[in-house]
């Protein structure tokens, strides 16, 4: 009775967090399908539109994020969350009603502070609320509402904003937001810190003593830890070229596809969104099986390599080629679309799975945020800015395929993610040997 009454909370947390992950990712992606009439409206620049979805965000959740995964480890985390949520509802409903592009831009802004505690406290959470044997398809769930989030932005998203306008989109997605808040603070348990640590011991990734208590002490002796480092490095620079594409995606298919805002934000979502979220699930459910037998690291490093094969197909393959051997009104190159969304993101669990078992419980959300800090800036800051001065750059020579080649650019960075993995799957090797001398 009692475990059955433990699974149902562990559960009913998962898909809280999950809702709530899914709800601030519907207020990233849906910026992508916001570009082009922003854009208008407020007469702004490629550049100022990486600027507005993604390195405005980037920097503030920079500078708040380790704060907050700090926080998380002192703190009750639901409770933490349940004003997270709130906060983040009531600015994102407030940006429906700036009078420019500043004013957009610093609602942009308040908002990387509303979600700064959202994936350290949420996977603090979920690594005390299911053991390691289970815990990879626990975080695939989690991390798999980024995707589902895309396919709601970038489908229902694209519907609204041509329906209703960008302004009264913002009210409509910031209604969840309320509804989770209040489950978080009055219905959600808070588990146990750290109760699953002792059942954590390999000998490439042992649990260290907590000797480090304050911020800066703690922060020192993760970094010390090299197989973090290379783990958190990986991951970030994974999402540096992803992010970028998931965001310029749908505007990539108008451009260079000739298809209408609703339809390249239908197919972005549902192909490229509706994949990845299989391929999130499908490498959280093989890695724990494959994890006790091989290690968790061949399968981001073969997800890696084979998304990036596909999407550069995908960015290369030529308006119209093959269109007529495909389904009628979707353009051949969806295809690659679908294959590299799929097995690109392979990384994200194993890799989240691994973090959490190598660092204790009292500094996981610390160690969580640091990485989650990494990847923000990386991949919400850098790529999607990099993508539109890239553009910007080409469109003298490409003129209107410029983004083709700038998203062709910035989502061959994965190849520096792979470089990263084997040097890590050498040193566990390493560590490995030295324990059984």
């Amino acid at each position: 009775m009692n475990i059955k009454k433990s699974n149902w909370r562990q559960h009913a947390l998962l898909l809280v967090l999950t809702l709530f992950y899914i709800e601030s990712f519907v207020g990233r992606q849906i910026m992508a399908v916001m570009i082009e009439p922003i854009k208008a409206e407020f007469g702004a620049s490629d550049a100022q539109m990486g600027l507005l979805t993604g390195l405005g965000f980037a920097i503030v959740f920079t500078l708040t994020g380790l704060s907050a995964g700090r926080l998380a480890d002192k703190v009750s985390r639901t409770r933490l969350l349940a004003a997270s949520a709130l906060v983040w509802g009531i600015i994102t409903a407030l940006s429906g009603i700036t009078a420019g592009f500043i004013s957009l831009l610093i609602m942009r802004m308040l908002v990387a502070v509303a979600e700064a505690p959202l994936t350290s406290a949420s996977l603090s959470l979920l690594s005390d609320s299911y053991p390691v044997e289970r815990r990879s398809f626990a975080i695939s769930c989690f991390t798999s509402g980024a995707t589902f989030a895309a396919i709601i932005a970038l489908t229902l998203g694209a519907y609204w904003v041509e329906l209703y306008g960008w302004r009264e989109t913002f009210f409509i997605i910031s209604t969840p937001a309320l509804f989770i808040s209040f489950l978080l603070f009055f219905v959600m348990p808070e588990p146990k810190r750290g109760q699953y640590d002792d059942a954590i011991s390999s000998p490439t990734s042992p649990l260290q003593p907590v000797l480090a208590t304050g911020f800066r002490a703690s922060t020192k002796a993760l970094l010390k830890r090299k197989d973090y480092r290379l783990l958190v490095c990986s991951s970030a620079i994974a999402t540096l070229g992803a992010n970028a594409f998931g965001m310029w995606n749908a505007t990539f298919l108008v451009r260079s596809h000739d298809l209408t805002l609703s339809q390249a934000g239908m197919m972005a979502g549902f192909f490229g969104g509706g994949a990845a979220a299989i391929g999130i699930l499908s490498s959280g459910y093989l890695a724990d099986r494959i994890a006790r037998r091989k290690g968790v690291l061949w399968l981001p490093i073969l997800g890696h390599i084979l998304g990036w094969v596909f999407i550069v197909i995908y960015f290369l393959w030529p308006k119209g080629l093959g269109d007529d051997l495909f389904f009628a009104g979707i353009p051949f190159a969806m295809l690659f679309c679908t294959l590299a969304s799929f097995f690109s993101v392979w990384w994200v669990s194993p890799c989240l799975t691994l973090l959490t078992s190598i660092v204790p419980g009292t500094q996981r959300a610390l160690a969580i945020s640091m990485q989650t800090v990494l990847i923000t800036f990386l991949g919400i800051g850098v790529g999607p800015m990099l993508v539109g001065v890239l553009s910007e750059v080409f469109s003298e020579v490409a003129g209107v395929e410029s983004l083709r080649y700038a998203l062709l650019i910035s989502t061959s960075t994965t190849l520096i993610s792979v470089f990263l993995l084997f040097k890590l799957k050498s040193y566990q090797a390493k560590q490995l040997i030295k324990k059984i001398q």
